[in-house]
């Protein structure tokens, strides 16, 4: 009899028990979407009809919908197509904790409305002692849209040539700028700035002084630049978009800015990102001046960039709770990455598989500290894996180099490597 002809019919395939608990939770669509790829599977002679059903089990989505898992084996700590930082376990908890009713703007002790994210803000200010006040929007171009239509609408933001950047996809923070009604005044040129080009440039019209850190880029050899704590002579309102987020110095990152130390140096405002350094979920911080943070917080468009309570949530147990993947990425130790890759590479070898492991290098990524090398490890592994692993059910991203997909262990937890072995085994068919 031909094989085809001994395919299960979908209804059939359907009343498998554990497909029907599935489809009361994920939605019989999505089930049988899964039923329909594994039996497309054993029309082309991939699996035999008699393993239509276990292979509908391994099709099935995690969730009903929204992005898919994939294991960040890239060597880049913040990878922007994967959604920059994971949450810690501590933030995803929250999360689940929020999801229902919740007193996000409501004071139990009296019963009366609340401020909206207090505990966040609470937990910011602890954080970092030199903030007067936080505040908290949807993303980092949110923060800097909010301080210049509050500053500097129909008025003059100053800031430095060398830093009207772009970053990801085409994105000008110029154009941002110049959208919310401010006017740029440009000062020195592409590679030098003097604190004299910047009060040469203020007047009547001065809104605020604008310092862009270029968190995707260098500027090397005939260069100058005016820091913050120079800029605080200057008596105007002194904002510091420090990007990446981190709210300390990290010994691995001695040229990329801080908040508590740029709060410290003089900056009035400091604006930042929430899901790259620190870690957490997508945000945009406001940290600075008790007087200005209310300003912003009372404009008009502070409304349109609120946060959810999920965010809220998963902000506050960041910066409240244990280190995250990302601190814990930044920190580990060369040599037990190396330890790492020869494991899982002989392990890989065990089941007749071309891998090898080695040093290799590894990148901060998401527009923060450009040019700073992390020294990691790898597997090593024939080019071909990488689109393999790319596409599996539980998809790995790797990256091609030298002719070789490299499986770097940076940004991988160690208690994934188990599973990192096994999408490989099951993409080379040794499952």
């Amino acid at each position: 009899m031909d094989a085809r002809r001994r395919i299960p019919a979908t209804d059939r395939v359907l009343d498998d028990p554990a497909l029907a608990e599935a489809a009361r939770h994920l939605g019989r669509d999505a089930v049988r979407a899964a039923v329909h790829r594994a039996q497309d599977d054993a029309r082309e002679g991939l699996i035999p009809p008699e393993h239509v059903v276990p292979a509908a089990r391994e099709h099935l989505p995690r969730t009903p919908g929204g992005p898919r898992p994939v294991l960040n084996a890239t060597g880049v700590l913040l990878h922007t197509n994967l959604g920059r930082a994971p949450l810690s376990p501590t933030a995803v908890d929250a999360v689940r904790a929020a999801a229902g009713t919740t007193d996000v703007e409501l004071d139990l002790a009296t019963g009366r409305r609340g401020r909206r994210g207090r505990g966040a803000r609470e937990a910011l200010l602890a954080a970092i002692p030199a903030a007067e006040d936080a505040h908290v929007v949807n993303n980092g171009a949110a923060a800097l849209a909010l301080v210049a239509t509050a500053l500097a609408a129909g008025r003059e933001l100053v800031l430095a040539r060398g830093e009207l950047v772009e970053i990801g996809d085409g994105f000008r923070i110029p154009e941002l700028l110049t959208a919310t009604g401010a006017r740029l005044r440009e000062v020195g040129t592409t590679n030098r700035v003097h604190l004299a080009d910047y009060r040469d440039a203020l007047g009547p019209e001065t809104g605020a002084v604008l310092k862009v850190h270029p968190s995707n880029f260098r500027i090397t050899g005939f260069t100058s630049q005016v820091p913050v704590t120079a800029l605080r002579a200057l008596n105007v309102p002194i904002i510091a978009d420090i990007g990446s987020g981190l709210l300390h110095p990290h010994p691995a990152l001695p040229d990329e800015p801080d908040a508590q130390s740029t709060l410290a140096a003089g900056a009035d405002l400091v604006t930042a990102s929430g899901d790259k350094l620190l870690g957490g979920p997508q945000a945009g911080l406001l940290l600075g001046s008790a007087e200005l943070i209310n300003r912003l917080r009372r404009h008009p468009l502070a409304r349109a960039l609120r946060v959810d309570k999920l965010t809220l949530a998963a902000l506050e147990a960041t910066v409240r709770g244990p280190a995250t993947p990302t601190a814990e990425a930044l920190d580990r130790a060369p040599d037990r990455l190396l330890d790492r890759a020869r494991r899982l590479a002989a392990r890989l070898r065990d089941h007749g598989l071309d891998a090898d492991a080695g040093p290799s290098t590894a990148t901060v990524g998401g527009g923060g500290a450009p040019g700073v090398e992390l020294p990691s490890a790898a597997v090593r592994l024939p080019a071909e894996f990488a689109a393999a692993l790319r596409t599996a059910p539980a998809p790995v991203l790797g990256r091609v180099e030298r002719g070789r997909c490299l499986l770097d262990l940076r940004a991988v937890a160690p208690e994934a490597d188990a599973a990192l072995g096994d999408a490989v085994l099951a993409a080379a068919g040794c499952g």
